[in-house]
């Protein structure tokens, strides 16, 4: 897969089967337009192209929003290529790009920069300054411009329309089940290990301490997981606590993964660390010896996890 950081870096002498939106998480709905696009390119000789956008245009046009992401742009990138795309264009999403009316965008962008032979899109997909057109729009410049429209229905799981929204409020909620089902994979954080106060060590439970640099990712909500990580080529299982430690009086957000049957010294590692299950909710302890007794029921209780659920 290729990738381009604008429209602008973009080329291709062969015409183009595009898809285009945010795909903050690249979850099952956008799995079905994925699959779509690339079947089409494939079978007509053409290339396959996601056009998307960073920062999200929320960031952009709404100062005071607060939205957090499933993904970041680097994790983005990556379970995009796993569906085999051509091109990957990262455009910058600023002021002056979302004034652009949706015939500017359509002949500017998709026709003289993507050289464009169709684009498949959810239904509900809305273009154009200030989101004012709709997939009707979207075929009647396909008419006037020669290229075809294809609309996707909303993906359902289990009767649920999947969206980006849900999935965050399921994560916010820490309710990892419900959102993985809608992403078709477990929920992962991708961050760099730093030196904490190393307290786990004196009870017998040393963690990888996770610093994520990108503040708008979402972390689930606090409590405890089980999870899973690839170190030196092999998955290696776990349990990840996300809180404020309230037993050691701690009052900054922390993340903190225990791995089973696992000494290696971590510090500085870049990590990928799935989540699969949440084990309990964070909770204050009276005692560290209370809090190592939980600890030792958290590693058994993830360990009959695993046991259980293969990954």
């Amino acid at each position: 897969m290729k990738i381009f950081n604008s429209i602008h870096e973009f080329s291709s002498t062969a015409k183009t089967i595009i898809t285009l939106g945010t795909f903050d998480g690249v979850h099952k709905g956008h799995a079905s337009i994925l699959r779509k696009i690339i079947s089409n390119s494939r079978a007509l000789g053409y290339e396959s192209v996601v056009l998307t956008f960073f920062p999200h245009p929320r960031m952009v046009l709404q100062q005071n929003s607060a939205i957090k992401l499933l993904s970041t742009m680097e994790e983005k990138a990556q379970l995009l290529e796993s569906y085999e795309l051509d091109n990957l264009v990262i455009h910058p999403f600023d002021i002056e790009f979302s004034r652009l009316t949706a015939e500017e965008f359509v002949k500017d962008v998709l026709v003289d920069r993507l050289n464009i032979h169709k684009v498949i899109i959810g239904h509900d997909h809305r273009f154009g300054r200030n989101r004012t057109a709709n997939i009707d729009d979207l075929i009647r410049f396909g008419n006037e411009y020669g290229f075809e429209v294809e609309k996707i229905s909303a993906l359902s799981v289990n009767e649920v329309s999947v969206s980006s929204t849900k999935i965050r409020n399921a994560l916010t909620a820490g309710d990892i089940t419900t959102a993985n089902d809608f992403l078709g994979y477990p929920y992962f954080l991708t961050g760099t290990v730093v030196k904490g106060k190393q307290l786990g060590r004196t009870i017998g439970f040393p963690t990888a301490n996770m610093h994520i640099k990108e503040d708008y990712k979402l972390i689930p909500a606090n409590g405890v997981y089980t999870v899973s990580s690839e170190i030196d080529g092999k998955i290696v299982y776990g349990m990840m606590n996300i809180g404020v430690r309230p037993t050691v009086e701690g009052t900054s957000l922390s993340i903190e993964v225990h791995f089973l049957d696992l000494d290696k010294n971590l510090y500085d590692a870049r990590m990928c660390i799935a989540i699969h299950h949440r084990l309990r909710d964070e909770q204050k302890f009276e005692s560290f010896d209370a809090l190592k007794l939980q600890l030792y029921k958290d590693r058994e209780d993830t360990i009959a996890y695993f046991k259980k659920h293969k990954v």
